[in-house]
């Protein structure tokens, strides 16, 4: 459900939207609506893709609770999401086709120069996609005509797909930052190695903090929905389950996130040096470093900043004295937005731990017999944490790409060089690409809302729109009902 280089080009054109060349030459016309464009298109995608990657994995838990138990809630649980996952999906392949063809439209610097670097992972992202499109399908419309244990397996390689899709993805925007499988001769890519882009250092790690920030979206946004039914009443089991199955997933990956994030950032003052000075706000260099919590860079000032003192040594370098390297050691022109940067960063780290603290001290309560499902208060946070949890997410990303600026791959290529010399063009294609966005979004709401409101009103099945006619019809009249 991922879009190809997507991921990774379009925040980073997120930041560099509000940046100015620090170098001042002239920027090609197109550069800024191409930013635009893709800020729009993979902020709008991206919430969608972290459900492929995430969802499949709680629909198969609460589908084993179902079988085990016997549980007719849980089976009811996991057919309804099935057909949430669906409309999701649907939404999502039509959000990821127009970014794949958005990146040789608005990026052919990129892809005309790196198409053969970038190939092989694109391509079993593709074949990911359709492969998980084919299972979701086939698990869909298994309800009532598959055999219960063989049904659920299905959802199995929905899960994988969804996984694999998404390393894919993650490798290319890896190898964006730390670029390798590749050699430059008489200015032409040369030497290709696909399996070194596809399996390079970073991107394991890149991925392993993408994956959890994921299962934190999807895990949260699912729970908040029963949060929201609990504080209007509906204390049943029904929606006590609902909350619980993908709050243990959001549990799991708030608590890892902190740490997974901790150690992809090792080592980060030698791969990107520049990138680390604006995450820590580090105008010179400092030793011990200071962290600083909020604040901005101000004609070359930081202001309004709470400084702890050595704690940016320690959490940035793992030493209690070791420097940060400032932005003072690096060129000008080298600089990326960096106030931008610094709040995305922090954005990022001060709701991951807000979510992680919410999550201990739920479980420890209830370890000890309270349940704070019966806090209005806890409820009305749980409401709130998918929203908080997206937030983070899409902060992470800017911060990411972002912090790469000025270069779209890292010390090979800016990001200027990559973008169409297109002008009045592109500023068309926004509006237009507003527009679908604006009306998916809507559809989306009103379909997913008016499911609601139908199992609400207790209909057990909804009709589908390609199931055989006997079975749509039954589900036509029990809707009606």
């Amino acid at each position: 459900m991922l879009a190809p280089d997507v991921v990774t080009v379009a925040l980073t054109d997120l930041a560099d939207l509000l940046a100015v060349s620090a170098s001042g030459d002239a920027e090609p016309a197109g550069l800024m609506p191409a930013r635009q464009q893709m800020a729009l298109s993979l902020g709008w995608h991206i919430i969608l893709a972290c459900f492929g990657v995430a969802f499949p994995a709680m629909i198969f838990a609460m589908h084993v609770i179902g079988i085990r138990r016997k549980d007719d809630t849980a089976l009811e649980l996991a057919k309804r999401w099935s057909k949430v996952s669906a409309v999701l999906f649907a939404i999502g392949a039509v959000s990821g086709t127009v970014l794949s063809f958005e990146m040789g439209v608005l990026w052919p610097g990129l892809m005309g120069t790196y198409g053969d670097v970038l190939g092989l992972p694109f391509a079993f992202e593709g074949l990911a996609f359709f492969l998980e499109a084919i299972f979701l399908g086939i698990y869909l419309y298994g309800w009532g005509r598959m055999p219960p244990r063989r049904h659920v397996l299905m959802v199995l390689p929905m899960a994988v797909t969804g996984i694999i899709g998404a390393y894919c993805v993650l490798a290319v925007n890896a190898w964006m930052n730390a670029p390798v499988g590749f050699d430059i001769v008489d200015g032409e890519v040369a030497n290709v190695e696909p399996w070194a882009v596809l399996f390079n250092q970073q991107s394991f790690l890149q991925f392993a903090h993408m994956w959890l920030g994921a299962y934190m979206v999807a895990g949260f946004c699912v729970a908040g929905v029963y949060a929201v039914g609990l504080l209007r009443g509906r204390r049943d089991r029904h929606h006590r389950l609902g909350f619980l199955v993908p709050f243990v997933f959001a549990s799991v990956a708030a608590v890892a996130q902190p740490f997974m994030g901790h150690v992809l950032g090792a080592g980060l003052d030698e791969r990107q040096p520049a990138k680390l000075a604006a995450f820590e706000l580090a105008e010179t260099t400092e030793s011990p470093s200071p962290l600083r919590i909020g604040g901005l860079l101000v004609d070359g000032e930081v202001k309004w900043a709470i400084d702890i003192p050595r704690l940016g040594s320690l959490l940035a370098m793992n030493s209690p004295d070791e420097p940060v390297p400032g932005l003072d050691t690096i060129p000008e022109e080298d600089h990326p937005p960096v106030n931008l940067t610094h709040l995305a960063f922090q954005t990022m780290v001060g709701i991951g731990s807000l979510l992680m603290l919410a999550v201990v001290v739920f479980w420890i309560a209830r370890r000890r017999g309270r349940d704070l499902l019966e806090n209005r208060w806890f409820l009305r946070f749980a409401a709130v944490a998918g929203p908080l949890a997206v937030i983070a997410l899409e902060a992470g990303w800017i911060a990411t790409e972002v912090g790469r600026q000025p270069w779209i791959v890292y010390g090979v290529m800016r990001t200027p060089e990559a973008v169409g010399d297109y002008t009045a063009s592109l500023w068309w294609l926004l509006g237009i690409t507003s527009v679908v966005y604006t009306a998916m979004t809507i559809g989306a709401v009103v379909v997913l809302r008016s499911m609601a409101r139908r199992w609400r009103e207790g209909a057990t099945d909804l009709p589908s729109p390609y199931a055989p006619a006997a079975h749509a019809d039954a589900g036509a009249e029990e809707a009606v009902r």
